[in-house]
């Protein structure tokens, strides 16, 4: 049976199919000192592990090469986006400079994060468009801090997330990428979802607004929510439409992990997982995400990945 695709997937199907008509181009970059990157990749490493347990704990099920690679796509990430969170100096010279080091290659010998990260879609022949799209949608951030429609925040949630799926996908390896393109798509948009449904309260006092203002309305949902912490029966209908959604493009984005190398499976399904877990808790605190960030013990996390990979095969 074919997938079925809503008009926003149709959108962002485009968007991807545009860039994986782009082509590499690293001149000489061959030419590069084998300690130095070591110690590149190995500081991808610790900066994963200090932001983020859930993807270090994930990628740790990767070979070795595939896991160092996905390391430093998460440090180009984390990179990205303490740019545009950054309040002071000069935020669109820093993202331009940024820019020209992750597009092109171009960066002084121990600049760690983006030697790492230029050796990685080198050997895994990332698509060099999917980085301006990532790029080009944390930068948003900068001049929109809400979204009038979930299609707009679906467009949103491809470039700061759906692109990063789909690098993933060149690294992991797939079988089909015509075929696979729409399951990533899916995943990446259910990922941003989980986080901007727990990040609702901190986002609030960024200025931002992620959900759907069309949606807020439908619920009626006011500033005194967010001003408040409100959390009424409005809101906790409010949060179940949302999470219910979610839930369904993790179900619909699952059959994608199949078309995966064999030795990448159990890394995007725990990933996936342990994301889709933060719902959970979301609503064990009666969806309170004003008030306190959604998370997965440690032992919460280990106790899902027998299931897991027996999932995953």
């Amino acid at each position: 049976m074919a997938l079925q695709l809503s008009s926003w997937e149709q959108i962002l199907l485009g968007r991807a199919g545009e860039a994986i008509e782009s082509m590499l181009d690293f001149r000489a970059f061959a030419d590069r000192d084998p300690a130095l990157l070591e110690k590149a990749y190995a500081y991808c490493e610790q900066l994963t592990a200090q932001h983020s347990r859930s993807f270090h704990l994930a990628s740790a099920l990767l070979p070795q090469k595939k896991r160092q690679a996905t390391r430093a796509l998460y440090a180009f990430c984390r990179v990205t986006d303490d740019i545009v969170d950054d309040p002071s100096g000069n935020v669109s010279m820093n993202l331009a400079n940024w820019r020209r080091k992750s597009e092109q290659g171009v960066f002084a010998p121990d600049d760690l994060v983006p030697l790492a990260w230029t050796d990685a879609r080198f050997n895994y022949n990332i698509p060099p468009r999917y980085i301006t799209q990532l790029i080009d949608g944390v930068a948003r951030d900068l001049s929109q801090t809400q979204y009038a429609t979930f299609a707009d925040l679906a467009d949103y949630s491809y470039g700061v997330a759906s692109t990063v799926g789909l690098m993933s996908m060149h690294i992991i390896g797939f079988n089909n990428e015509e075929v696979a393109l729409p399951y990533a798509i899916k995943l990446g948009v259910a990922l941003q979802l989980t986080n901007i449904l727990r990040d609702v309260g901190q986002d609030w006092r960024m200025g931002r607004v992620y959900l759907p203002q069309d949606e807020l309305a439908a619920f009626d949902i006011g500033e005194d929510h967010f001003v408040h912490g409100l959390v009424d029966q409005r809101w906790r209908s409010f949060m179940r439409f949302q999470i219910d959604r979610t839930r369904r493009l993790y179900a619909e984005a699952w059959p994608g992990i199949e078309m995966l190398h064999k030795d990448g499976r159990f890394a995007i399904a725990a990933a996936a997982d342990l994301y889709r877990a933060i719902l959970n808790n979301i609503e064990q605190a009666d969806y309170d995400v004003f008030n306190r960030r959604a998370f997965v013990s440690n032992f919460g996390k280990l106790r899902r990945l027998p299931a897991l990979w027996w999932k995953s095969r």
